[in-house]
């Protein structure tokens, strides 16, 4: 049957196929998504699916096993030329904030403190010792020449992987266009470079997470702090206001669980704030490093689920899901991949080999499902009754957000309240740590704020100390009420 006579509905499931195959998303005699699943992605009748799968087999590109389903032929799979454009011409106000960030931090990692105030999460929920095994055996048995043939984009079969999750999600994206980072940080680095120069101006979030600030005053760029709305996400009438009154290079969002005020976008912010900067062709920076650690029964939509035009540059790791210390994270940089992709090179050459082999191995082993479905019911649990103490314990006038995911608390005191001012008796008399407000804006703003880290088991020793924190804010208002 020629193309042409294909019906629509049967092409768009074809087509799905026949480039998630061209581009080494399934390889040979590797399952593509089932029926139901495909039905579902594709948003239509599994019927529609059944005569697609049946033509794609009649032309030699998948073949049916019984009772099992429909797998890659072998004589497919011929990876296409990358068709990546180049950047788009990129030819307020500073951030100084480093040093304070770097202070704080230092101060707040100290291992006899308790760590609200961490950005981690609790390391007891990850599968330390498989991934110990599977470092060994890779350490073992990886070819001699891995280390120059995992070098920028990265290990081809952690890309891969990545590749087929997205493919899942419904997002059809080449392993090509992937680039592997050493962790969020880096991947969010480089793809702010990769559209951006020096003196640029960047609209971020605020409160914003540190790094972005951080971020923005190394590479002397300059910052639009924007205001949520209520609810969370971008106030977009006031989004609207500066693409228009200001030369915006990029915008750096969080679409889910943001931090560090915990909220989620619904589809239809996301939808209005990308159709707003694609009119004006403004990269997005999507930190999405939380977007496994959901609560509901679905995974909220993400900027690049909608991204019609290459300009969302989709950050992730498994830093927070799976293995903190592996320092494995990835761009998906869309129209940007080329730049992203030397700017990583340029920046630290490689990620660790065996930390990428590794973790390929231990997803496509097919138990990471089942670790993040546990994993999510653990920091439901634990945020639920972190929620409960503070309402318990912390003075009239505390609001707390309730979020979707995640692990973080956005703690709202008190306006007279200073948490930057209380750290150090915190740190100093009760051993607490706490991500005071300050951390978050390039301003005071947020002083009255802190950032509660409640991914830890409410043991006695922690509900003590959350007890402790709730008599140290009590006496705070009373003290700035005299």
């Amino acid at each position: 049957m020629s193309q042409a006579s294909i019906p629509n509905r049967y092409s768009d499931v074809i087509e799905r196929v026949k480039y998630q195959i061209r581009q080494k998303v399934w390889l040979p005699g590797e399952r593509v998504p089932s029926i139901r699943k495909m039905s579902r992605l594709a948003k239509v009748s599994p019927a529609t699916v059944t005569k697609a799968y049946e033509l794609l087999e009649v032309e030699g590109w998948i073949y049916a096993k019984p009772q099992s389903g429909y797998y890659v032929a072998a004589h497919f799979n011929q990876l296409e030329p990358s068709s990546a454009s180049g950047l788009p011409q990129v030819s307020n106000q500073a951030i100084s904030i480093n040093r304070h960030v770097f202070d704080v931090l230092k101060a707040i990692k100290q291992p006899d403190v308790i760590p609200f105030g961490s950005a981690f999460p609790d390391p007891v929920l990850f599968p330390v010792d498989e991934l110990g095994r599977r470092l060994s055996r890779v350490i073992k048995s990886m070819p001699l020449n891995s280390g120059v043939t995992d070098l920028p984009p990265g290990c081809l079969e952690l890309r891969r992987v990545i590749a087929q999750r997205y493919a899942n999600e419904g997002l059809s994206v080449s392993a090509d266009d992937i680039v592997i980072t050493t962790g969020a940080t880096e991947a969010l680095g480089v793809s702010l470079a990769a559209v951006t120069q020096p003196g640029d101006t960047v609209v971020i979030e605020s409160p914003a997470f540190y790094g972005a600030l951080q971020a923005i005053e190394r590479f002397h760029l300059k910052a639009i702090e924007l205001p949520l709305g209520d609810g969370g996400g971008v106030d977009i009438d006031a989004l609207a206001n500066i693409v228009e009154q200001h030369d915006v290079k990029a915008c750096w969002f969080m679409s889910k669980f943001q931090n560090p005020s915990a909220t989620t976008m619904t589809i239809e912010q996301l939808t209005l704030i990308y159709q707003l900067l694609a009119a004006k062709q403004i990269p997005l920076i999507e930190d999405d490093v939380y977007s496994e650690l959901y609560f509901g029964s679905d995974k909220p939509p993400s900027f690049k689920s909608i991204d019609e035009h290459g300009l969302v540059l989709h950050c992730s790791s498994f830093s927070k899901c799976l293995a903190p210390g592996f320092r494995v994270g990835w761009v998906l940089a869309g129209r940007f991949s080329k730049q992203v992709e030397e700017l990583q090179f340029m920046s630290t050459l490689s990620v660790a080999v065996p930390n990428q082999q590794t973790l390929a191995a231990f997803v496509k082993a097919g138990g990471y499902d089942n670790h993040l479905r546990q994993l999510r019911r653990v920091l439901e649990k634990r945020v639920s009754a972190t929620m409960t103490a503070i309402q318990n314990d912390f003075p009239a006038g505390t609001t707390v957000t309730m979020p979707e995911g995640g692990y973080f608390l956005w703690v709202t005191l008190p306006i007279e309240i200073d948490t930057s001012k209380l750290l150090e008796q915190l740190l100093g008399q009760y051993r607490i740590s706490v991500a005071p407000g300050t951390l978050f804006a390039s301003s005071r703003q947020f002083k009255h704020c802190m950032r509660l880290n409640a991914s830890f088991e409410l043991n006695d020793e922690k509900r003590k100390a959350l007890k402790q924190l709730g008599d140290i804010l009590h006496r705070a208002k009373k003290g700035c009420e005299r």
